[in-house]
């Protein structure tokens, strides 16, 4: 059983002939993934934060709380993002810099402040993150990596719940 521990220069060392660099070089396509879902997923949380602060309207309480709702699961989502980033033996990234130049969800203009608007335009960033998220579960499913993929899963349920409620409050 190989053990792998820090030599105090940050390099990987080598027990028992497991390599971390080529752990790393197997679980790249997915760690690259991951990198680019939580940097979509902090560009759909920040969407759904904005449109709860700004949402106004006659139905602003039911908008409020759904895009509450909504954020909050999205906020909740980054930490176990980037705690497989890690698991799979590479740096999460944290700066908005990174996250603006990883992601693939691009920022809208700003809707009216209308909760048909905000909602609208918040379903196209969570279908857009479905999109991205179910890319991730291909990968993971290639490589094996079940714990990653028991998480995205779980990430895709969510997601389509949100599309779900967002779609029956359109219509």
């Amino acid at each position: 059983m190989g053990i792998l521990v820090n030599d105090g220069n940050s390099k990987p060392v080598n027990l028992n002939g497991y390599s971390m660099n080529k752990a790393l070089t197997i679980s790249q396509p997915l760690i690259n993934a991951l990198k680019g879902l939580i940097s979509d997923n902090v560009t759909v949380y920040f969407r759904a934060h904005g449109y709860h602060w700004n949402v106004q309207g006659q139905d602003f309480t039911e908008y409020h709380i759904l895009f509450g709702e909504i954020y909050e699961d999205l906020y909740h989502a980054v930490d176990p993002t980037a705690e497989n980033i890690r698991v799979l033996g590479d740096f999460a990234p944290y700066r908005l810099q990174d996250f603006m130049q990883l992601r693939s969800v691009m920022d809208s203009p700003v809707p009216a402040a209308t909760p048909i608007a905000m909602a609208l335009d918040l379903l196209r960033g969570i279908d857009d993150l479905l999109t991205v998220t179910n890319k991730s579960v291909a990968i993971a499913t290639q490589l094996n990596e079940q714990g990653v993929l028991n998480f995205l899963v779980g990430r895709v349920e969510m997601l389509q719940k949100w599309k779900w409620q967002l779609t029956a409050s359109l219509q």
